[in-house]
């Protein structure tokens, strides 16, 4: 599957925001999840402590870097994800990087469909804006508008999908990519160490062709939050993704021996979670993060993630330093562009995580 492939579908779901706009009283039936599956059927808790926070800087702070490589270690084996600080972008840039995606949602439909996924009425492809792909009948879809972009690699930006306003979008999202990088490249360096692999390992493997798609998730209010969920319970088809969320709006929910946490929000940290590519490598040592977003009546809420693969003719399988007598080969081998297209298929069809369709 290249990244401009295109997608037949069945049909073209409404721009929820325009539900909203509109005063829907209640959600229209194809948003609304299974009584079994709504957020209210099951306990959801706040993260127990100690809340895995890792100081990025730290780890190259030879006074703290055990100390916080420890804290990242134990964050990674037990829950899959942390919250990273001390990442060196600076509250005002990420500031202005949620301010610029909020101004292009806020901007008129006929302005925010210049950027819209949708191809002669009956397809839709990977970039641009919109929401889930209507590609199977009775198909249950998210409480959520997106505005999905490659940003990695820059050749294959197709800049015709990227908004024109507001005016800052473009310069903010490029530099924002940059740093991410960089922050994104200093975490698979310390995966590699937790690991025993050379700490270059997964920053080489990311290399010239590799996909990051930068997705805007735009969550509005819903007048009934407890019948739909923002996003549906899933894993990330990633190596790692960088998550930075709305710093008024909690939503984002992470599941952990059957039970939901409330992930808890700390201002201008960024939320990292292993994804489904990561696992396989690692040969399960590292474990893909079940997680969902729910919604709330009174306020919107934003996203900006920043998913990180790679290049699509990539093979993924447990690496051969990582299988041995005592740690047999858990997965199978699968291309990386077979891969996602299969993450987009169960996804969409209700059907089990993708990851679990590799397992031996």
């Amino acid at each position: 599957m290249a990244y401009d492939q295109q997608f037949k579908i069945l049909g073209i779901p409404p721009i929820v925001q325009e539900l909203v706009a509109g005063g829907v009283q209640e959600p229209p039936g194809q948003y609304v999840v299974p009584e079994q599956d709504r957020p209210a059927a099951a306990v959801v808790s706040e993260m127990p402590e100690p809340i895995p926070v890792v100081d990025l800087s730290r780890l190259s702070s030879s006074a703290n870097s055990v100390q916080e490589f420890a804290k990242l270690q134990s964050a990674l084996e037990n829950w899959g994800f942390f919250l990273a600080v001390g990442h060196g972008m600076e509250s005002a840039f990420l500031g202005e990087a949620m301010e610029a995606a909020r101004q292009f949602f806020q901007l008129p439909l006929e302005e925010r469909q210049k950027c819209s996924n949708v191809v002669d009425g009956e397809k839709v492809s990977m970039d641009g804006y919109g929401n889930d792909m209507l590609v199977f009948e009775n198909q249950i879809l998210d409480w959520c508008d997106r505005l999905n972009l490659l940003v990695e690699p820059e050749p294959e930006r197709n800049y015709s999908m990227w908004p024109t306003k507001p005016h800052t979008f473009r310069d903010i999202l490029c530099q924002y990519t940059i740093r991410c990088r960089a922050t994104a490249n200093l975490i698979l360096q310390n995966m590699a160490k937790v690991i025993n692999l050379p700490e270059e390992y997964f920053v080489n493997m990311l290399g010239e062709k590799s996909f990051t798609q930068a997705i805007f998730n735009y969550y509005p209010q819903c007048p009934r939050p407890g019948h739909v969920l923002g996003l549906r319970p899933h894993t990330d088809g990633s190596l790692i993704t960088i998550n930075f969320i709305d710093a008024a709006v909690s939503g984002l929910q992470l599941q952990s021996n059957g039970a939901w946490y409330n992930v808890p929000i700390i201002p201008n940290a960024l939320i990292v979670n292993i994804g489904d590519v990561m696992e396989v490598l690692s040969n399960g040592f590292f474990k893909s993060m079940v997680h969902r977003v729910v919604t709330n009546a009174e306020k919107e809420r934003l996203s900006l993630v920043m998913l990180y693969t790679l290049e699509p003719e990539k093979e993924i399988e447990p690496l051969s330093e990582l299988v041995d007598d005592d740690r047999p080969r858990r997965y199978i081998k699968i291309k990386n562009k077979d891969y996602i297209a299969k993450v987009y298929h169960t996804y969409a069809n209700h059907g089990k995580l993708a990851i679990d369709t590799l397992k031996i």
